[in-house]
């Protein structure tokens, strides 16, 4: 009797060499349990087959589809012959299948017999065809003597379709898959009895052998659900467990002082804090003075006014004695929040000047593109302390920044920025400093950490007093008039005093573009996505000539973009025409127009960034969303989304279910495996907290897990120490 195969056991001892080989090459899949945990992305049912009317050319597709027809014909322009067959699912649509010199498939390809064909729809003269595709017929005629076994993983109701790669088709995976479970012995199982029964899961040697083979619809939902708890418990615990450590974590309590800057900051405001504000305010003071690191998501909407809550934040700490950073994204919006702030300061925040108040603080900036006598200045009143607010780019975690007592790490635009960056910066403090990020459009890592727990969350859900509604429309292929309005609109709005902001998605000097976002649609096919220096000549020469129109984008001195911005805030440029280097944090409010060319190459979150630019005065704004894609397309219908909603939160949804979660265990940065596998984080938000309850609860009696020692190696192999860190860094 072999041995029995566990989830460690090397696929080239149960598969063999040749096989084992093309699972590790195509799909990174070595053990047992890496095939084990390669579980099918749909299921196909006998009589409900796919409907082949929806079909794309280019599109890669797995078709359930019986023969119709069969013929062989010898080819006209060279030797040999085509056998051509065509399929049907039941639909009425047909699709060819050809393949060149392979005559001897007809035997097998007959007329009423159903398979399982994979490849990529072509074009050929008008018709939808499948050149030389994969297959695996599911069923066999009573006088035919194939063994059972070929076609028992299709003979069930539920036919599993795996995640598969060109040389590794679906079948193949679901033959592998039923070769290991015929000696498959699953793990122990690591949840405690306790939890399985609270919340009726089954087991997990079930749960695996009806995931790949289900039995029936209701076994394999049983089965999905038990493996997506493991998933999302593993990810609880963890937080669960770390979250408690840093609860006990020492770090520097930050009190409100009576009569300090912040007093007086707040005593000289023209205007009234919104009730979101105040209430949030609240929340981070009462988090700053525990001693203990506030780890807290700031999210809003674009123009709620998060700058000044954080502003207020940062004053709170600077009272205590201790120093703040606020790291933004670009050398554009550092200045921006860096001349903003001091602005709203006045006198408080130029202690030790002329004008100063003495009893207030001093900002410094601090980005890549100082002189070196202005960096040493700079870097000068950071490590003494005379720089009560610190703001900067990257440039703030390079070695030679160091600060006197750095209280409290803010990061605009959180997106932006990787995981090991923000830490990199809050490994600047001598004890752990209190951490805020801020972002107006959840994108799906912080939608997916607020669904977790993982962060104190506030929110504001008011716009300021003063703020105007933006209207945004899509300016169609199919209606090229509506180009035309788009750019007479503008011309209206220039001649009523405003101004405009026209985005392109690329800058065009050759190269990769620091500020252009990945395609939102990766078509190679496509023509490349209009560029900066490519617009604006054919703007000023056709569309918009006559206007006063300057050009911004990430790789221009930083010199010059300082430059453009002041002509443009000042009101001497008509027209912007710049990259998403205006994406976040700059605030011109006579503009009112903004015209995104090439619109569906943006994600929904940057669209919604970026129309967030106009509208920020007296003025109502509109965005137009110039796009190429047509009605019915992936493309359209986010623009079509994005259009008709300016709540941020519901596109942020919209974004989560278009784009999916991503790995939320960084296995993008470790290279790693190991991930979320079923969890879906915007549809499986009641199991995600009910297993969270269980956690908490579990943990508060076993803080180690000390008596659960399968479930700690199973939280491992999901969490690792790594992972786990990338997870508390948020």
């Amino acid at each position: 009797m072999s041995d029995p195969t566990t989830t460690t056991t090397p696929l080239r001892k149960v598969l063999g060499e040749r096989t084992a080989k093309a699972l590790a090459t195509h799909l990174d899949l070595h053990t047992a349990g890496d095939l084990i945990y390669h579980f099918p992305r749909r299921y196909d049912e006998r009589g409900e087959h796919t409907d082949m009317r929806d079909l794309r050319i280019g599109e890669q597709v797995t078709l359930l589809a019986q023969v119709q027809s069969v013929s062989v014909k010898p080819m006209r322009a060279r030797r040999g012959t085509m056998l051509e067959i065509s399929v049907g699912d039941g639909s009425g649509a047909t699709l060819t299948c050809t393949f060149f010199n392979q005559a001897w498939r007809e035997r097998d390809l007959r007329r009423g017999r159903w398979g399982l064909f994979a490849g990529k729809i072509t074009d050929f003269r008008g018709k939808r065809q499948l050149n030389g595709p994969a297959y695996q017929l599911l069923s066999v005629d009573a006088t035919q003597d194939e063994a059972a076994e070929e076609i028992e993983e299709f003979a069930g109701a539920l036919i599993p379709v795996y995640p598969a790669a060109q040389a590794v088709p679906t079948w193949v995976i679901a033959k592998c898959v039923r070769t290991v479970l015929d000696t498959f012995q699953p793990p122990a199982d690591p949840l405690p009895p306790a939890v399985r029964a609270n919340r009726n899961l089954v087991g997990i040697g079930t749960a695996l052998r009806e995931i790949h083979r289900p039995s029936a619809k209701e076994a394999l939902f049983a089965a999905k659900y038990r493996l997506k708890w493991d998933e999302a418990f593993a990810v609880q615990l963890t937080l669960v467990q770390r979250r408690a450590r840093a609860a006990a974590a020492p770090g520097t309590a930050r009190p409100r002082v009576e009569g300090g800057i912040l007093a007086k900051f707040d005593a000289a405001l023209p205007y009234e804090l919104t009730e979101g504000q105040r209430q949030v305010g609240e929340e981070i003071a009462a988090d700053l003075a525990r001693p203990h690191p506030m780890h807290r998501l700031l999210q809003g909407e674009v123009g709620s006014g998060k700058t000044l809550v954080s502003v207020r934040a940062m004053l709170q700490v600077v009272d205590a004695g201790g120093q703040a950073a606020l790291l933004a994204p670009t050398e554009v919006l550092a200045t921006q929040h860096f001349r903003g702030i001091r602005e709203q300061l006045g006198a408080l925040g130029r202690a030790g000047e002329i004008d100063g108040d003495p009893a207030g603080t001093q900002l410094t900036l601090v980005t890549g593109s100082l002189g070196a006598a202005a960096r040493r200045a700079a870097l000068a009143k950071v490590a003494d302390g005379t720089a009560g607010i610190v703001v900067g780019t990257h440039a703030l975690l390079y070695e030679g920044v160091d600060f006197q007592d750095l209280g409290l790490v803010v990061v605009d635009e959180q997106h932006r920025f990787g995981v090991e960056q923000r830490d990199a910066l809050r490994a600047k403090a001598a004890r752990p400093p209190h951490v805020l990020v801020m972002t107006a459009t959840p994108i799906p890592r912080t939608v997916a950490m607020t669904v977790y727990g993982d962060l104190e969350t506030s929110t504001l859900s008011q716009l300021p007093r003063g703020r105007s509604p933006i209207a945004s429309h899509v300016v169609p292929p199919e209606k090229p008039a509506f180009l035309d309005r788009a750019w007479q609109r503008l011309r209206e709005e220039v001649k009523a005093g405003h101004q405009a902001y026209v985005v392109c998605p690329r800058i065009g000097t050759g190269g990769a573009d620091e500020d252009e976002e990945p395609p939102a649609d990766n078509d190679p096919g496509r023509r490349p996505p209009l560029a900066v220096t490519e617009v604006l000549p054919e703007l000023e020469a056709d569309q918009l000539h006559g206007l006063r129109i300057g050009m911004l984008h990430g790789k221009m001195p930083a010199d010059e973009k300082d430059a453009v911005m002041r002509s443009f805030a000042g009101g001497t440029l008509d027209v912007l025409v710049a990259t998403t280097v205006i994406e976040v944090g700059v605030d011109v409010p006579n503009a009112t127009v903004m015209v995104i060319l090439d619109a569906d190459r943006f994600g929904v979150s940057q669209l919604h960034q970026l129309r967030g630019r106009v509208g920020r005065g007296s003025a109502p704004g509109i965005c137009l969303l110039v796009t190429d894609s047509v009605e019915g397309t992936a493309a359209r219908e986010r623009l079509d989304a994005v259009a008709s909603t300016t709540d941020g939160f519901r596109l942020s949804e919209i974004d989560l279910e278009q784009r999916r979660e991503g790995d939320v265990l960084g296995a993008s940065q470790s290279g790693r495996h190991s991930h979320l596998r079923l969890l879906s984080l915007l549809h499986d938000a009641k199991l995600i907290t009910d297993a969270r309850t269980e956690a908490a609860e579990l943990i508060a009696g076993d803080p180690d897990l000390a008596g659960h020692p399968a479930l700690a190696a199973s939280v491992a192999a999901l969490v690792d120490e790594e992972r786990a860190e990338y997870l508390e860094k948020g």
